[in-house]
């Protein structure tokens, strides 16, 4: 949520306030609801809502709204305020709900149902003196000039929605593998590495500046 608040601080604009920020948030909770699902499904979490599909579809649906035909519904409805928050949204539904579960442990399976895959985003890129420009996000090339091998990519398939299952605070235990005598420890993550501890500080400031920087002018 606070990487909503940041983007939402950088891109709301004059329609920044406590209910446009509530939409913001309110998005992140509902792709997380598909850990429930998992409860009762071999798809869930990281599946269902953390599909890119969902907000690609809203985006051409906002587009055809306000580019094709002679009046947007959108705007005549909600005017442009509502117009840019619901963009707003939809890069936040990618960037913060998808987009870091996509580069944090466990993954995300981004292009279900089209195809069912998992995937782990990581990497480096730097600046060698030797190689040059080094990457290992993609693997472009396997190997270098003179049979040097490169350091790898470190991107992973983890696998589909029946062999990936990701734990939750909901379903802590979705592979059934925990002793039934042993009490049940249910984790819900704040933070698990320190560039999300700067996240959550920085999205978390900005955010609450922002709300009184807008105070303090208004």
């Amino acid at each position: 949520m606070a990487f909503a608040g940041l983007i939402g601080a950088a891109l709301l604009g004059t329609a920044f306030d406590r209910r446009s920020v509530l939409v913001l948030f309110g998005v992140v909770v509902f792709v997380d609801l598909d850990s429930f699902i998992g409860l009762v499904s071999v798809v869930g979490h990281r599946t269902v809502f953390h599909t890119l599909l969902i907000p690609l579809g809203a985006a051409a649906f906002v587009a055809l709204d306000q580019y094709v035909g002679e009046s947007s519904v959108l705007r005549r409805r909600y005017g442009r305020r509502g117009v840019r928050i619901t963009w707003v949204t939809i890069v936040v539904y990618v960037a913060s709900a998808i987009g870091l579960d996509l580069f944090s442990a466990g993954g995300a399976n981004p292009l279900w149902p089209l195809h069912d895959q998992f995937y782990v985003i990581d990497g480096k890129v730097e600046l060698s003196s030797q190689r040059g420009l080094v990457q290992t996000f993609v693997d472009l090339n396997s190997e270098q000039s003179g049979g040097q091998q490169t350091d790898g990519p470190t991107t992973v398939a983890r696998g589909s929605s029946e062999e990936v299952n990701v734990s939750t605070g909901v379903d802590p235990d979705p592979d059934q593998n925990a002793p039934d005598d042993e009490p049940v420890d249910r984790v819900f993550p704040v933070a698990r590495s320190g560039w999300q501890l700067l996240l959550l500080v920085v999205g978390t400031g900005v955010t609450v500046a922002r709300f009184y920087v807008d105070q303090t002018l208004s």
